[in-house]
């Protein structure tokens, strides 16, 4: 599953430690029976937003029993038997991997019915009988009904202005809303689905379509789909509606990307992407593709960026239409990276799956890995490597704090399973990955992944599987570094002293964003991993393993050489700290002998640095003044989101306009010396145009704000729509910039465009752009929208946050959302009240501290008892970071030049 992803501080919302609660295990199915198959037809009513359910379940019993348990939540039971089976009564079918039963009514004409005791905490319904089961096959029939509901989860209603579509998310435990079933990942089965729709409607699933016959009643015809292979149970999906589909094919896949009929034509770059991505992976994964075909299809309303349901992928409109014409740049980044990121999981996750959920990061970091794979080898030009720095820049700040859990944690709860879903198992376990990745080098790592695909197909794994297979594979301790990382919290810091004659001095610790009494080893000791560091200095780099023991890396013996840098490729997983000399020369070497990555891992490495007090935030802006000059967009995105912080967390009312004239200054010139955008130029120079414009418009530069107005003007000029001979960088960072300084007029131009639902993303951006208004009476426009419930839930919260971490509107934002509690906390779903929870990690005072603990306290929100912890944890980590840095930014900006 791919998380929503609009900011870069919007992924580790809930970065947490999971705790194991007394009684939580009972809530795992007992471990005597196995389903081995399901046969499942299922009739929904879209006018009534109900549906009705018949279902079998092929069982095998471990024992005689007289009761059996199963998960169900917010399902009415009818009848329930069970037929027990000889083996005779059971046939093959073409997959050959499991048994399927003949008709059970035939088989045995002697059920037993059940009764069925529901326990709603649980989410378990069990089936006692009258006899005891027998132990062997069993076969449960069952009718059973329920809601479509509107919480974007399990069986649910997805609406346009048009008309309503029935359509599943499942992931993580949400398949028991629309089955009964043994909703566990290690417990896998086989499934033959038929869908029960009115006459116009079709219905996609997980498999091919196998026939469409009319009935049972006159109005419905009914659609049955072939075996599936065998899967677990989060992974099923039946779609229902008037779904249109562009079709294509790659390796002899079919391939088709579906729509409501309206948006089929925003259809064409995802199939093109999907085409490249699935001959991509045949051949790295050395296994052809699993499944017969592969749908994706877009959802008006969906919660998560997308689903990797087994050969049916949903996704969240905005990360699967675009315009392949005339969409920008950013915007088919998104859709081919999420694309990518889906179809990896139909390898790993689908095909071969987690265990348990406490390995949930098998799943989730290595699609995190993988997706900008095959996309940067598409489109080079794109610079993903730079993104990719970008990201390991963020995962290492949000481990780096208090409040954060180990890659691989307890979960056995439905909330705590949810909580999982974090920055730590996609953004950290994947730089992981990708660390051992840069380590073994690219080949070996790859015959490593093909062998533990092979050795589980169709199956469950472990961790230990994994990086068994990569330590058999490549004779080097892969095991102890991924162990290293997977069991153990936290981000290590590696300290340098000067150069001994052909090594090195390091030192391992543990590193905290916040230098606290709270965060030092108690008795001495000090946390250590097992470490690939790979060090650049003038010749190739020299990859070493740190090991808890050793303290010293070896260098060549070279007295001349004139620098390192101990994190070639920008892929270790780790901060580093040298002395002032080291720093000198790989400031002096930064443009010349350093890759993009390379100088975004120095900035994040500095800015860490000055977050935990051990360097000055003027030595800091000394970095990125001498980088301003920077050809790489990445490069300078790294130093604005920075100095964002700066403006937000450390400066105070009297030396904002100081900072403002500082950055005016310093890189007015760069900017002018760009030029105006000219036909057929680099996406990166058109990032770096853009991210220094939105710099000089936030710093209030008058020229740029003059030249913001002029080019919003010019994109809402034509029917809201913008100007398609604009910049397309440009005048978004126009639009951004216009504002936050905007009046009721430009207001009102973005809500009419947030309210037109022809393009997705431009609706989406809109959205977000409403919330990026200062004056205090839009900004409660903008709030009363979002409690109205006329945006759709799946961005309402997108909304909400983002005036809540912004400091201009921070406070008008928290005190409406005290004030309006009833009708915001409405709006949430199981997901999204976490993140607005997570948003308040952004406020700076000891007042707004305790007005979060005291409020949350008493006004409970699902599953964020660890996310409410970590906002806590962030505030007070910026309340200190203010203490420490303020003074020592004013005297900064009083030594500089006028």
């Amino acid at each position: 599953m791919m998380l929503v992803r609009y900011s870069a501080s919007i992924l580790p919302a809930f970065a947490l430690f999971l705790f194991t609660t007394g009684g939580v295990q009972a809530q795992r199915l007992p471990a005597d029976v196995h389903p081995e198959h399901y046969g499942l037809t299922v009739t929904p009513d879209l006018k009534s937003a109900t549906f009705s359910g018949e279902e079998t379940i092929d069982v095998v019993l471990d024992a005689p029993n007289k009761r059996i348990t199963l998960n169900a939540a917010e399902l009415r039971f009818g009848e329930v038997k069970a037929y027990v089976l000889p083996v005779a009564a059971y046939s093959y079918g073409k997959l050959g991997s499991q048994p399927k039963p003949l008709n059970p009514v035939e088989a045995d004409r002697h059920p037993q019915t059940a009764t069925v005791t529901l326990d709603g905490e649980k989410e378990q319904a069990t089936f006692s009988f009258g006899e005891e089961l027998p132990a062997g096959r069993v076969t449960l029939a069952i009718r059973y009904s329920g809601v479509l509901n509107d919480k974007l989860r399990g069986f649910y209603l997805s609406k346009t202005k048009a008309r309503n579509y029935a359509v599943t998310q499942f992931e993580p435990t949400d398949a028991r809303r629309a089955f009964p079933g043994f909703d566990e990942p290690a417990l896998k089965a086989t499934y033959d689905i038929a869908v029960v729709v009115d006459s116009g409607d079709t219905a996609i699933s997980n498999s091919n379509m196998i026939s469409d016959k009319a009935g049972p009643v006159a109005g419905k015809h009914t659609v049955r789909f072939a075996t599936t292979p065998k899967m677990s149970t989060y992974l099923v999906a039946f779609l229902v509606g008037d779904f249109k589909c562009t079709e294509g094919k790659s390796d002899g896949v079919p391939i088709r990307v579906c729509s409501t009929p309206d948006k089929v034509e925003l259809t064409r770059f995802a199939l093109e992407s999907a085409k490249y991505v699935l001959h991509y992976y045949d051949t790295y994964f050395g296994i052809k593709y699993p499944m017969s075909k592969l749908d994706m299809v877009a959802l008006p309303d969906f919660e998560a960026g997308a689903m990797e349901n087994f050969g049916c992928i949903t996704y969240r409109e905005t990360d699967l239409l675009v315009n392949a014409k005339t969409g920008d740049i950013p915007e088919k980044k998104r859709v081919a990276a999420v694309v990518a990121h889906e179809m990896a999981h139909q390898w790993f996750g689908d095909m071969v799956t987690m265990q348990w959920w406490d390995n949930l990061w098998l799943n989730e970091g290595f699609a995190s890995w993988m997706e900008t794979k095959p996309v940067a080898v598409w489109h080079p030009e794109w610079n993903f490597d730079q993104d990719d720095a970008q990201g390991l820049n963020e995962t290492l700040n949000l481990d780096a704090q208090r409040t954060t859990r180990t890659i691989r944690a307890t979960a056995n709860t439905p909330d705590q399973i949810n909580e999982m879903f974090d920055g730590i198992a996609y953004g950290k376990a994947g730089a992981v990955i990708g660390m051992v990745e840069n380590y073994l080098g690219k080949e070996v790592f790859r015959q490593g992944v093909h062998n533990y695909l092979q050795a589980h197909l169709y199956a469950n794994a472990t961790a230990e599987d994994f990086w068994s297979a990569q330590t058999a594979n490549s004779h080097l301790p892969v095991d102890k570094i991924m162990s290293s990382f997977v069991t153990q919290p936290g981000v290590p810091l590696l300290t340098f002293s000067e150069r001994q004659a052909g090594s090195v001095p390091v030192r391992q610790s543990r590193f905290f964003l916040s230098d606290d009494e709270a965060n030092r080893p108690v008795d001495g000791r000090v946390q250590e991993w097992t470490v690939p560091v790979c060090l650049k200095t003038t010749g190739e780099p020299i990859c070493r393993v740190l090991t808890p023991g050793d303290s010293s890396l070896p260098l060549p013996v070279d007295a001349g050489l004139p620098f390192f840098y101990s994190n070639a490729a920008a892929k270790g997983y780790y901060r580093t700290a040298y002395t002032p000399a080291q720093f000198s020369a790989i400031d002096a070497k930064a443009e010349s002998s350093m890759t993009p990555p390379e100088r975004i891992g120095l900035l994040g490495d500095r800015w860490a640095l000055v977050q935990s007090g051990q360097t000055d935030v003027g030595d800091f802006l000394n970095l990125v003044m001498a980088l301003k000059g920077d050809s790489s967009a990445g490069v300078l995105d790294t130093a604005h989101q920075a100095i964002e912080k700066i403006d937000s967390d450390i400066t105070s009312d009297a030396d904002r306009a100081e900072l403002a004239a500082v950055l005016q200054r310093q890189f007015g010139p760069v900017y002018s010396a760009l030029g105006s955008p000219v036909k057929k130029e680099s996406f990166d120079r058109q990032q770096l145009r853009g991210t220094l414009f939105e710099m000089l418009g936030e710093a209030h530069d008058t020229a740029v704000l003059a030249e913001a107005q002029r080019l919003t003007a010019r994109v809402f000029a034509v029917n809201n729509e913008k100007d398609k001979t604009l910049d397309p960088t440009l005048a978004d960072a126009a639009v951004q910039v216009s504002a936050a300084n905007g009046d009721a007029g430009l207001y009102d131009k973005v809500l009419a465009v947030s309210r037109n639902f022809s393009d997705p993303g431009q609706q989406t951006d809109a959205l977000r752009l409403l919330a990026r208004f200062r004056d205090r009476s839009l900004v409660r426009r903008t709030l009363d929208l979002i409690a109205s419930g006329e945006v759709r839930n799946q961005d309402s919260w997108t909304m909400l946050a983002e005036l809540l971490r912004d400091r201009e509107t921070r406070d008008q934002a928290w005190g409406y959302m005290r004030q309006n509690w009833e009708k915001v906390s409405a709006q949430f779903t199981v997901s999204s009240g976490a993140e607005v929870v997570g948003a308040t990690g952004a406020f700076c005072t000891v007042k707004q501290r305790d007005e979060v603990t005291d409020f949350f306290a008493i006004h409970k929100v699902a599953a964020v008892e660890r996310t409410l912890a970590k906002a806590v944890d962030s505030i007070n980590d910026c309340i200190k970071l203010q203490s420490v840095q303020e003074s020592r930014l004013h005297t900064w900006l009083q030594l500089q030049p006028k």
